[in-house]
């Protein structure tokens, strides 16, 4: 065989094994197409498919899924439209990183920056809905107040991904927040597992799996409201509660160990690291409307109400339960702030056609105008100071954040971009403004109804405003201090009206508790 024969000969056998090699990468993995590892890793991943058991084992490097660059090892196939992908997932070996992560996984492309949304069970537990909203942005999470859950699924209908967990009994409960992470057609879909260490290599096993297109005749919605705290430095977000239906201002305790809300007309209070909640009023004829505050020494509530006559009254409420006292004798009157000594409170009230700043002792007596030229009464709140009232209003042209001193001088507007902001809150410390965005620009006014918001926080010292998170709300999501006393977390309540499957339809009917 002469020199020129071996050489086809060679060719031959190497495009034969090109096809072979071909073949074999395009081979489907149980439901999936293909692995790849994403973004930069030291180590090579794995992915097995056990037709037997209908499992799946995927080794990982990687040091992170996280900030605005992934390195993980992803088994996925191309997908349109709607889902949900399910798993029982177990994080096998001992040690490690605690958040090593195995994760239920939707991206727009194999890119590390790549727009993602998952579901990750972390090695010490921990469970969060994460997302990357576009390519090369931040990642932020939603952490469930659920700890290693037997069964974890992530749902897509539209741009919004939600989680959803079950316990023993498999059944599933929604798991509260949502993230909105628009995909372009087709995207990947499929499980991943991160080391969070790029110098090991972790495994886990999902079993189990299933993934299935939800149709477009899903027109059934059930309204969901998820009371959750943020972590101001990380923005790191954790669900306290979610339940169906409408839960409106959450606020701290003066301990942080509780929340206090509203819900149908009657006061609520629930431990922050989740858990069952407890009355503190009923619903009766007494509705206690959206702004209210506990007392320094956290033995009472003071909120705004409503009482037959419709007009607004403030009342002290026994946080432990008990009879409501009316406070003020003249209507209407808007709670805006406790005293720092807990002796008095200060409210906002129309008397005679105009608006005015009183405060009012805690144990009864006459009112006291302070201010001659008052603001409206458009979300009062008084700072911790007792320096300023601050409110939103719209007499530059939009509805923008303003405050003046106790005794209504020297208006000064605060924000200044026209964007529609409201309900704001003056940080325990003093340094931070919290207020709510509405994240379309348009009339600059405070939109009504459910409406995608940017949670915002100002610098007061030097006017930089950065975004917390984003999130469905309306004006209940933030109406009354969300500060905890260390001005380190905050409260707010997000909405989500969720799509239901009607061959596959949630078990929630009241609080996420798995077992």
């Amino acid at each position: 065989m002469n020199w020129r024969s071996l050489g086809w000969l060679m060719y031959g056998c190497l495009l034969m094994m090109g096809h072979a090699w071909a073949q074999v990468a395009a081979a489907p993995i149980g439901l999936f197409a293909d692995h790849a590892d994403v973004g930069t890793v030291l180590h090579a991943g794995s992915a097995k498919y056990d037709a037997a058991r209908h499992a799946y084992t995927i080794g990982g490097s990687g040091e992170n899924v996280w900030a605005a660059a992934d390195a993980f090892q992803f088994i996925w196939k191309k997908m349109e439209g709607n889902f949900t992908l399910t798993a029982d997932i177990s994080v096998l070996g001992q040690g490690g990183d605690p958040h090593k992560k195995a994760m239920l996984m939707a991206r727009q492309s194999l890119d590390a920056d790549s727009a993602y949304a998952d579901v990750a069970l972390h090695g010490v537990g921990l469970t969060s809905l994460q997302a990357r909203d576009a390519k090369g942005a931040a990642t932020h999470e939603i952490q469930s107040n659920v700890s290693a859950p037997r069964r974890l699924r992530l749902q897509k209908y539209g741009d919004e991904f939600t989680m959803w967990l079950a316990g023993d009994d498999g059944q599933f409960h929604f798991a509260g927040g949502s993230m909105r992470v628009p995909l372009a057609e087709p995207f990947y879909v499929g499980l991943g597992v991160c080391a969070h260490d790029k110098d090991a290599v972790e495994t886990a096993e999902f079993s189990n799996v299933a993934l299935e297109a939800m149709p477009a005749s899903s027109t059934r919605t059930q309204e969901y409201a998820t009371l959750e705290t943020m972590t101001v430095a990380s923005t790191d977000r954790r669900v306290t509660y979610v339940a169906p239906g409408h839960l409106e201002a959450p606020t701290w305790t003066p301990d942080s160990v509780s929340l206090v809300f509203r819900r149908s007309c009657g006061i609520e209070i629930v431990p922050v690291a989740g858990g069952e909640p407890k009355t503190v009023y009923p619903r009766t004829g007494l509705c206690p409307d959206e702004l209210h505050g506990v007392s320094p020494d956290g033995t009472m509530l003071a909120v705004s109400s409503v009482f037959h006559n419709l007009l607004g009254d403030i009342y002290l409420v026994p946080i432990g339960g008990g009879t409501a006292r009316r406070l003020t004798e003249k209507s209407p009157s808007t709670w805006a702030g406790w005293a720092a000594d807990g002796k008095s409170i200060v409210f906002t009230g129309r008397r005679h056609s105009e608006y005015g700043i009183y405060t009012i002792p805690v144990a009864g007596g006459e009112e006291t105008r302070l201010a001659d030229a008052a603001p409206p009464h458009l979300d009062p709140e008084c700072s911790p100071d007792g320096k300023y009232i601050y409110f939103s209003s719209s007499r530059s042209g939009a509805t923008e954040i303003w405050r003046t001193r106790l005794d209504g001088s020297q208006p000064e507007q605060v924000t200044k971009d026209g964007a529609g902001s409201s309900c704001p809150h003056v940080s325990p410390d003093g340094r931070l403004l919290a207020f709510l965005t509405p994240q379309q620009r348009g009339s600059g006014s405070f939109p009504q109804g459910f409406t995608q918001f940017l949670l915002r926080v100002m610098s007061l010292t030097d006017g930089q405003i950065r975004v917390l998170a984003k999130l469905i709300g309306d004006r209940g999501s933030m109406p009354s201090p969300p500060w905890s006393p260390d001005s380190r977390r905050i409260a707010f309540v997000s909405y989500q009206r969720i799509r239901i499957d009607p061959a596959s339809p949630p078990q929630a009917t009241g609080p996420v508790i798995v077992k």
